[in-house]
């Protein structure tokens, strides 16, 4: 089912926010990434941290690390997806159902790909 796009005033304000979205996660891998080093060159230099009663040992500081990391790459694909489909003008879109997401959708989850109905219907896996 085609679908009329999304004003042009529309689609700037949702590219702005994710744009936004886009630069704070862009700093945050960089901050990730420089206490990774940090992480990485104290496992290097074999301190002992699995007594220190104070902190999370450097194995649980990696583990949580490589987490934010990888949720911040799934992110930017995300973020980088929508960005697309508003160059094609197919944002506010359904993938699946072609009809329009709701503009509250949109507001609370800028990177939807997916009207709620069928959001709902995906995470029931039908």
């Amino acid at each position: 089912m085609d679908q009329k796009p999304l004003a042009s005033s529309t689609l700037r304000h949702f590219r702005e926010t994710l744009e936004s979205e886009r630069a704070e996660l862009l700093a945050q891998q960089e901050h990730v990434a420089a206490s990774l080093t940090e992480v990485r060159d104290a496992r290097d230099g074999e301190q002992d941290d699995e007594h220190d009663p104070e902190g999370p040992t450097l194995t649980a500081e990696w583990s949580r690390l490589t987490g934010l990391q990888d949720d911040a790459v799934r992110q930017l694909k995300d973020i980088d997806r929508a960005l697309a489909r508003i160059d094609d003008r197919s944002y506010g879109i359904c993938t699946r159902c072609g009809k329009p997401i709701a503009r509250a959708r949109l507001d609370a989850r800028p990177v939807a790909e997916l009207c709620i109905d069928c959001a709902r219907l995906a995470e029931t896996g039908r």
